[in-house]
């Protein structure tokens, strides 16, 4: 069954060709396409969704505001920002606020697809320049993660869930079972003070918990 898909995105040229990329009924279905998300987390609802895709800069509150308000409601369904922002401080809001993966506009319609697919499997894909700019951010801080008093392994997984990695891919990397590496990030929220592996990773990029390397 397809995932039902929503794009939040102002540029109406823009909207129109993502709606028929993705709208292929196989993958995924497009469910709506709006040119704002000031009701998107009550849009979200309404069309029962999996995944959004949204923008940054729009008009009202802006992508986000919008990340939020569908975490906060729906805080299942998986978010990624397509955006022309590169910048520091766009990345690390988005990502704080809950978004899932951040995509540059300049991504390629195959990558793009393949990304919306990797993040359903419970990965957090990335383009490379914003990768860069993460592992950058890690490298420019001290690190403090031995306050969280994370294991060797947990640290491993952690490392693996912030590049991306689905449990899947997780568990085939570390040689170990899926129960297991759910297990681990169990121990893993619980030490970090968080609720979910997108709060996890936020805290990972804010502290230097992982070796960006």
């Amino acid at each position: 069954m397809a995932y039902e898909v929503l794009i939040f995105e102002d540029n109406a040229r823009l909207r129109q060709s993502l709606e028929i990329l993705l709208n292929d009924e196989n993958l995924f279905h497009v469910a709506g396409a709006f040119p704002d998300c000031d009701k998107a987390d009550r849009q979200v609802e309404k069309h029962n969704a999996d995944l959004v895709v949204m923008d940054i800069d729009m008009p009202g509150i802006g992508g986000v505001e919008g990340v939020k308000r569908i975490k906060n409601t729906n805080p299942e369904v998986k978010v990624v920002m397509h955006t022309m922002f590169d910048d520091d401080n766009r990345i690390f809001d988005s990502i704080c606020a809950g978004a899932d993966g951040y995509l540059l506009k300049n991504t390629s319609p195959l990558q793009l697809v393949n990304a919306l697919q990797e993040v359903m499997n419970g990965g957090a894909p990335m383009s490379p320049f914003v990768a860069h700019k993460v592992f950058q951010h890690f490298r420019q801080r001290k690190s403090d993660a031995e306050q969280f008093n994370l294991t060797n392994r947990e640290t491993e997984i952690l490392d693996l869930l912030v590049k991306g990695n689905s449990y899947k891919m997780i568990a085939d990397k570390t040689n170990v079972s899926i129960d297991t590496v759910k297990k681990h990030l169990q121990n893993i929220y619980h030490k970090l003070h968080v609720n979910c592996g997108t709060e996890a990773v936020a805290k990972a990029l804010k502290h230097r918990i992982v070796n960006p390397d």
